[in-house]
């Protein structure tokens, strides 16, 4: 399809610059032979009038005329040469724009096709059991109250596995969205102690401790977003980090912008793996079951930081500690 268009636009391409080299060297051409012809035709009246009176034409006229014959042919085979060269040039260079402009449609439309594989991936799991317990239970001849109960328990825990990938989709949705950022003033400081809230009884839960310094500074953006980002990444650190290890959350302020370090002392991320670790649906363990989450909560979290202009880096190593590192723009 898209080579199909490549080659539609080069066609659009070459034919506007054909057009106006073509229109250039008629101009230039009708220009440049009128004049010599004004100059053949004072030739000619030249040597009338000295056949005329019996005078001898003048040295060389004759020998002019040819000459002049001559360049008139001449410029007519240099204008072909000259537009075939930019017939060429033009469709090559056409071909090489065309395939420039088209590589950002083309980008998104295979992100789009690869996020839709994807979804249905994810979503291909939850209804297959839900439908597979639901159909081996029909197949039961008595069915008690208890086994009801069981079922009913099991499809509600697909359901909620369902409801949170929708909701992380259309959170992915908003975040790819900059109209749907909020530009309110926001401090920094009260976006991560939210975020520590809504994590701190899972944290207790593994007797994880948090280390905070007090991250200065305000930020032009949406406070919910911004805490939906910490919440990730402070949820990863616990979920990721063995009992009793320290989650350190710290930051340094530059002229115009924050950078804030989240680092935890987990199982940490394999180097081939970082390329990947803010693409959509990528887990590292392949092996973790549904439970553990569709691997979309790092991918919300750089839609969300680049909305709000600023960047996010991942450094790691294996089995020792993570850093997440945000900048964002102060204002």
């Amino acid at each position: 399809m898209f080579q199909s268009a490549r080659l539609k636009l080069t066609a659009w391409y070459l034919l506007i610059i054909m057009l106006v080299s073509g229109s250039f060297s008629i101009a230039f051409y009708r220009a440049s032979t009128n004049e010599i012809q004004r100059v053949i035709d004072r030739i000619h009246y030249v040597q009338s009038q000295s056949n005329q009176l019996m005078i001898p034409a003048p040295p060389n006229t004759v020998i002019t005329l040819h000459d002049l014959q001559d360049i008139k042919t001449r410029l007519e085979l240099l204008l072909i040469i000259v537009n075939g060269f930019i017939f060429v040039l033009a469709g090559g260079a056409g071909y090489f724009l065309a395939g420039r402009t088209l590589r950002p449609i083309q980008v998104m439309v295979d992100e789009q096709n690869q996020f839709i594989s994807d979804a249905s991936h994810e979503l291909r799991t939850p209804i297959a059991t839900l439908r597979a317990e639901m159909e081996a239970t029909l197949l039961e001849k008595h069915l008690g109250d208890r086994e009801a109960r069981q079922l009913i328990e099991s499809n509600l825990e697909e359901l909620g596995k369902l409801q949170e990938l929708a909701n992380s989709l259309l959170q992915i949705a908003h975040a790819s969205d900059a109209k749907g950022i909020a530009s309110d003033s926001v401090a920094l400081n009260d976006v991560i102690q939210t975020a520590y809230k809504k994590v701190a009884p899972m944290a207790k839960k593994k007797r994880i401790n948090f280390i905070f310094s007090r991250v200065e500074g305000k930020v032009k953006g949406d406070k919910s977003a911004l805490v939906e980002v910490f919440v990730n990444l402070f949820d990863n650190a616990i979920k990721y980090s063995a009992e009793e290890k320290n989650v350190t959350v710290n930051s340094i302020n530059k002229k115009h912008s924050t950078i804030i370090k989240v680092k935890d002392e987990g199982i940490g991320i394999a180097q081939a793996d970082l390329p990947h670790i803010f693409d959509r649906f990528y887990r590292v363990d392949k092996s973790r079951s549904q439970a553990d989450g569709h691997g979309l909560g790092l991918s919300i979290v750089k839609k969300i930081i680049e909305a709000h202009n600023g960047s996010v880096a991942v450094a790691s190593i294996l089995h020792k500690e993570t850093i997440f590192t945000i900048t964002l723009p102060l204002i």
